[in-house]
């Protein structure tokens, strides 16, 4: 249970939060007709006689949409509804060219579903409310002239899914976790790329506020959330105003908002509108969509190993820590690199991958993540192929180059995107066992320190680790740690 509330003039306010999620369908065409979908097309290039709303014009289901949509109520054990309906959402504007968008009102493809996330340091279920199917409206572009404003259509007919929570969140973090979660689920499926960015998913903020134990107050919804950290900001700005509303003596208004980043601040758009302003009625050139137990079985075996399940088997399986195993299944391409690299190093070193999974993913989260993120490079940018990677931890686990060493090797890699034993060899980096040489070193750095070396034969047990070190400088970090240490404690006596 969240403990997060805004302090007010009266005391503190809990904030209760629902989201509707607006995802884009993967797929090459559009909900209702051929034309393309691909991002950043030049305007209305992408737009058939069924997207213009050109008479005489009828829509034709895609029935990859409709797969799409039942894999991601699977993915979040949802109720699938063998049989929904198409409506008309009836409203004028400059970007929808029907006078209607074709959605699902009152029978949905998905119903209640529940999504488990990780915040404040519990563990909460949310509920989803349904998930639907609709078309996308066009796009108002307000900057392409001083005076007029241009319609782009490339986005009308474009397949989405709305995912509608339930109200069970109650703080940002929440809600961040929540959409952190939604989108890795999306993406893990494949039913949506997740990019916010491009549009591709996006979120309408619900949010009100209460005294503890009091009713649901007011709500507004603020549309078009395109990133976890606004609609985090969101939330708490728009919850903080309407405190300060209310303890001004004024009353919330249940209407649609915007958030501006800029001022990080909602806006008033317009009063929310009831269903029955739309004027809902069944599409009447579309039939009802009814669902066999074959196409459910098909969507069903098609499902990947989503986030839970990976979670479940890196920690207990693997044996990978609780810390990592966050990190690399919050993104699916940071898991299919991953598991790529347990592959290749596994069979390097003729080991199992839960041998090598803990010094695998330890690599890939510190060094590897914490390289591409100072360089600003995402996973699928890595110029540090997985082939390579498993190539330095074999290094690695042979003895050839000790945890320092490595470091040095990897820093270069990420740098030329050469592979390390190249550059083991061209830079001499290779690490030395060679038992002689460290016990000249050894000799050599004892005879330097005679009266530490009295200290510790003395009782300074501390003192083995300052031996280490200058041993370890002496020879330039070439040394192996393991046979420096043996004959050191040989050494000392």
């Amino acid at each position: 249970m969240s403990t997060y509330t805004i302090e007010g003039a009266t005391g503190p306010w809990e904030v209760v939060i629902g989201l509707e999620v607006h995802a884009q369908i993967v797929s090459n065409a559009k909900l209702f007709s051929g034309a393309a979908t691909a991002f950043g097309a030049e305007p209305n290039t992408q737009v058939s006689l069924v997207d213009a709303a050109m008479p005489g014009m009828l829509p034709v289901l895609n029935e990859e949409c409709v797969r799409q949509a039942v894999r991601t109520g699977m993915a979040i054990k949802a109720q699938i509804n063998k049989w929904s309906r198409f409506d008309r959402k009836n409203y004028f504007y400059a970007d929808l060219p029907q006078g209607y968008q074709i959605s699902q009102l009152y029978h949905p493809i998905v119903g209640e579903g529940a999504i488990e996330i990780e915040a404040d340091g519990v563990t909460k279920t949310v509920g989803v409310e349904r998930i639907h199917i609709e078309q996308d409206a066009g796009k108002l572009m307000h900057d392409q002239h001083p005076t007029s404003s241009y319609v782009d259509l490339n986005r009308s007919g474009v397949a989405l899914m709305e995912i509608v929570s339930r109200p069970d969140m109650s703080s940002p973090a929440e809600a961040g976790a929540y959409l952190r979660k939604l989108r890795a689920i999306l993406r893990y499926v494949g039913s949506c790329d997740g990019n916010m960015e491009e549009g591709s998913m996006r979120a309408d903020v619900n949010v009100s506020v209460r005294k503890k134990g009091a009713p649901f107050g007011t709500r507004t919804e603020t549309k078009n959330v395109n990133s976890v950290r606004f609609v985090m900001a969101a939330i708490e700005g728009e919850a903080r105003r309407q405190i300060d509303v209310i303890e001004e003596g004024g009353t919330i208004v249940q209407e649609t908002r915007l958030y501006d980043p800029n001022r990080n601040e909602t806006r008033s758009m317009r009063s929310k509108e009831d269903a029955h302003d739309y004027r809902y009625f069944p599409d009447p050139d579309l039939l009802p969509l009814e669902l066999s137990d074959e196409f459910l079985a098909e969507c069903a075996a098609s499902l990947p190993e989503l986030p839970d399940a990976k979670i479940a088997r890196y920690r207990e399986v693997l044996g990978v820590s609780a810390g990592n195993t966050e990190v690399v299944t919050a993104d699916v391409a940071n898991t299919r690199w991953f598991e790529a690299l347990l592959r290749e190093a596994a069979a390097k070193q003729g080991k199992s991958e839960a041998d090598v999974a803990k010094a695998a993913s330890n690599w890939l989260v510190s060094d590897l993540f914490g390289g591409l993120n100072r360089v600003g490079k995402s996973i699928e940018e890595s110029p540090i192929s997985v082939a390579q990677g498993a190539e330095l931890l074999a290094l690695i686990a042979d003895g050839t180059l000790s945890g320092s060493l490595s470091k040095q090797v990897f820093e270069i890699m990420l740098e030329t995107g050469d592979d390390p034993a190249k550059i083991v060899e061209e830079k001499g980096l290779k690490q030395t066992s060679d038992t002689g040489a460290i016990e000249a070193v050894i000799a050599e750095v004892m005879a330097a320190n005679e009266d530490k070396v009295a200290d510790y034969r003395g009782g300074k047990d501390k003192l083995f680790g300052f031996f280490v070190g200058q041993t370890m400088k002496a020879m330039g970090g070439k040394a192996n740690p393991g046979v420096v240490n043996d004959l050191l404690k040989k050494a000392l006596g």
